[in-house]
């Protein structure tokens, strides 16, 4: 019998509970998921590092025997193809993130037509959160709380007083 591998590609930045809640229930539809970090040398303003964000998903996925997190460049159906992989896994929030999934997935069918995308919604609890509203919360002071894992929440704490005691650094004229 033929394995479902899917990979559920994303920047992860930071990992939301939102995004975890996919993960958990895409590891019960899929043989392996593997939870791949798209990695954008051009775009250098990732809030984590790379290894930042792999260290998080590693730690939040570690109790799933068949998820594994990895991280690639390039084309997502070249990794797909090189990951043997039969399924992309993506979530849709609203309307909006349904347009533009629903032209990648074409696209990516376009380019390899032995991949499917299987389009899955978040719990309703979490179809309002991005890394990106995480991010501005966290930056902000306000409550992460519900939002992300208390791990991530507290590495969101670090980089926060991180890039505060950097910015305070620079002296003005």
């Amino acid at each position: 019998m033929r394995q479902i591998i899917a990979i559920y590609p994303g920047s992860f930045d930071p990992v939301t509970n939102g995004h975890l809640d996919l993960i958990r229930r895409g590891c019960q539809l899929f043989d392996q998921l593997i939870v791949a970090i798209a990695r954008n040398p051009e775009k250098e303003s990732s809030f984590f590092t790379l290894d930042e964000r792999m260290a998080m998903l590693q730690a939040m996925t570690a109790e799933l025997e068949n998820v594994m997190v990895d991280a690639f460049e390039g084309l997502l159906m070249n990794y797909c193809i090189e990951k043997r992989a039969n399924a992309v896994l993506r979530g849709i929030r609203a309307v909006s993130d349904y347009e533009f999934e629903l032209q990648m997935a074409l696209m990516n069918r376009k380019i390899e037509p032995s991949v499917e995308t299987v389009f899955m919604m978040p719990g309703e609890k979490y179809s309002y959160l991005s890394s990106r509203i995480v991010r501005e919360i966290a930056l902000l002071g306000g409550p992460l709380t519900g939002l992300v894992p208390e791990f991530v929440e507290k590495q969101l704490r670090r980089k926060v007083a991180e890039r505060r005691a950097a910015a305070d650094a620079i002296p003005t004229k």
